[in-house]
This record gives structure tokens, C-alpha cells and sequence, in this order.
């Protein structure tokens, strides 16, 4: 029989709830400073009781992939302060656990890979068990954005999608930022990110299935992919190297983010992408253990798939996302060039 959910469990821990499975009764309670409000699997949003000048309307969405557990802890602490009382908070929030049965099993998916799954992509995956939890995740934050109770002021939208990466990286911490249509690039966010321990931002230039690109595309948000450091299992990671990250949200939960646009992490833009065109011919011609940004001079020979080929055009490409095996018809790496000064 599956053990009753308490308000109570909140400020103890919420993440053990979550993978065991427990029930929950209390769909709304008081917290400290505010209320909490308890959506469905994985789906907890918090209130604060001045929502008229709250400063924020604020996603924090992580465990997208099954196997990216430690910004899962991170959002896990972030509940269990709050809850507690420990921690300040004058935004309206919304916790979302992407895949909830992929973190029990610690696999970075069950059928598809729910971050290719948004902005109404699912629709293509009928049966897909991804499919499903992408429809649900859009409905919760469409819901969440959408039902903004009126404020004093103008509330930013905010979202910030947290993974970390299959392999290591260059940059020990780094931001895709999804294609904006209108072209503006909001520097004061990248300057925060920078601040946080963010090192470079990638920025994208044509529309995407990720859970960021959703919120930006569909509400305006600035929102973004946040690529914290390596893949780890429960219990094996050093939370001690997330602590910039984990204080810039803490001190944007109190209060707004500082509004100066310098300096800027750097910043890269998509040259091209490898596309897995086959089951059997497709060859990735980089060793496993290279890093994201790593550089390759023109004319190297990247992929090669029957008659398709992947060769550098730019004096220089760094690839990032290298992943040899995805399905066919999916990105096996990005290509990108730094933006100079």
C-alpha cells in the first residue's frame, strides 16, 4: 500500500516521496510566508502570500532526463528550505520533476527522449510514455503562466530548465538559450547566469523540442537549458560544485536578479548540426571520451552516414551534445562558433 503524502514530508524530503511513490492528500496548505499548492506527480508551485509585488513568475524544471539526478537534489533542498522556513521567497514558483519514472530507474528515458518532445512534438510519438509526461509538463506551466494573478508591476516570466551533460565539458557549466523570434537577446540574464558560474551561453537560432524552448516560444519567457556539469547517479554527486548555481536561485527566490549586463559569459552561435541518417551505416568520428567545445579545424570529417557527411566549414567548430547513439533521424551533435567581442 502506498504511504500517505503530509504536508509535513515537504521539510524532510520531497525528492524520497517522489521516488517512492507516495500518495498525496493535501492538494493546498499554508507555508511559511505563502502557500503551496500540489499539482500531480512531480508538480508543486508555490505562492507567496503578497503576490501583488511578487517579483517573479518563476519554472524551475529538472530530472527531464532520467539520469541527470543532481540538479534533482538541488531543487529537492531548494523545497526543503522554503517549506521549512529557511529560505526566502517573494516569487511565485513552480517545481517541476520532468520524468518522474525514468529518475526511479535512473535512465535517461523509457521510450523517447522527452527534452526533443515539446512545443507540441509529443503529437508525433502516439504511445510514447514521454509523449504523455510532455503533454502533461506543457499543461501545468502553460496553466502556471497563464493563470498570473494580476500584480503592482510588470512580473518577468521566467524559466530555467536544469540538466547536466552525458559527457565532460569544456566549460564546467553552460546555457542554451532557445531561438527568440523577436531577436532579443536578454543580456541581463546572461550577465546573472555568468554570475551563478555560468561560463558560456549558446545561442539558438531556429525553433527546437525543448521544454525551454516551449516556454519561451509560447509565453515570452527568458528561459534556458542550464547544462550544470556531468551525469551522476543518486548519492554520488558533489553538490559542493553546483553551490553557484544553488546561491543565485536562493538570492533570485528573495529577491529580483540584478539588473547589470556585464560581463557576459561567452557566447556561441549554431554553425551546423550532425544528423543521424541511418540504423546501421552511422559512424561518429570522434573518440567517447571528448568534451563538449572541443575545437576541430576546417575540413575535418565529423560524421559519415552512406552518402552523408558531416566536414567543418568555419576555420574552427566546437561540438557539443556528441551522442552516437540516438535514434536515426535525430542530432547527434551540435557545431558552433564562438560570437567575438
Amino acid at each position: 500500500m502506498i504511504a500517505p503524502f503530509t504536508p509535513d514530508l515537504l521539510t524532510r524530503d520531497f525528492l524520497t516521496a517522489l521516488l517512492q511513490q507516495q500518495a498525496h492528500q493535501a492538494q493546498r496548505w499554508a507555508g511559511h510566508g505563502g502557500h503551496w499548492q500540489w499539482l500531480g506527480e512531480g508538480a508543486l508551485q508555490w505562492e507567496p502570500a503578497d503576490l501583488a509585488h511578487r517579483h517573479a513568475d518563476l519554472v524551475l524544471s529538472c530530472g527531464i532526463h532520467g539520469d541527470e539526478t543532481a540538479p534533482v537534489e538541488v531543487c529537492n533542498h531548494l523545497i526543503r528550505d522554503l517549506a521549512a522556513g529557511h529560505l526566502s521567497c517573494r516569487a511565485r514558483v513552480l517545481f517541476l520533476f520532468g520524468n518522474p519514472e525514468a529518475l526511479r530507474q535512473h535512465r535517461r528515458y523509457l521510450d523517447d527522449d522527452l527534452n526533443r518532445m515539446f512545443d507540441g512534438r509529443h503529437q508525433q510519438h502516439p504511445g510514447s510514455r514521454e509523449a504523455t509526461r510532455a503533454a502533461q509538463l506543457e499543461r501545468w506551466l502553460s496553466a502556471f503562466f497563464m493563470a498570473a494573478p494580476a500584480a503592482a508591476h510588470a512580473v518577468p516570466r521566467l524559466h530555467y530548465d536544469l540538466h547536466t551533460a552525458i559527457r565532460g565539458s569544456r566549460f564546467g557549466r553552460f546555457a542554451l538559450y532557445p531561438y527568440r523570434a523577436d531577436l532579443q537577446w536578454n543580456e541581463q540574464q546572461m550577465a546573472w547566469l555568468q554570475r551563478c558560474g555560468v561560463d558560456a551561453v549558446l545561442l539558438n537560432e531556429k525553433p527546437a523540442g525543448t521544454f525551454s524552448y516551449f516556454s519561451s516560444s509560447r509565453f515570452g519567457a527568458d528561459a534556458f537549458t542550464l547544462e550544470l556539469g556531468k551525469v551522476r547517479r543518486f548519492g554520488e554527486n558533489d553538490l559542493s560544485r553546483f553551490s553557484g548555481m544553488d546561491q543565485g536561485l536562493r538570492t533570485l527566490l528573495a529577491a529580483p536578479a540584478d539588473s547589470t549586463t556585464t560581463p557576459l559569459p561567452r557566447r556561441f552561435r549554431v554553425a551546423g548540426e550532425i544528423v543521424r541518417q541511418s540504423e546501421a551505416g552511422f559512424q561518429l568520428h570522434i573518440p567517447d571520451d571528448v568534451e563538449n567545445f572541443t575545437a576541430f579545424p576546417r575540413g575535418t570529417v565529423l560524421a559519415t552516414d552512406g552518402d552523408y557527411r558531416y566536414v567543418v566549414g568555419h576555420d574552427e567548430e566546437c561540438i557539443v551534445f556528441p551522442n552516437p547513439k540516438v535514434k536515426p533521424g535525430l542530432r547527434a551533435g551540435l557545431l558552433v562558433v564562438e560570437i567575438k567581442p
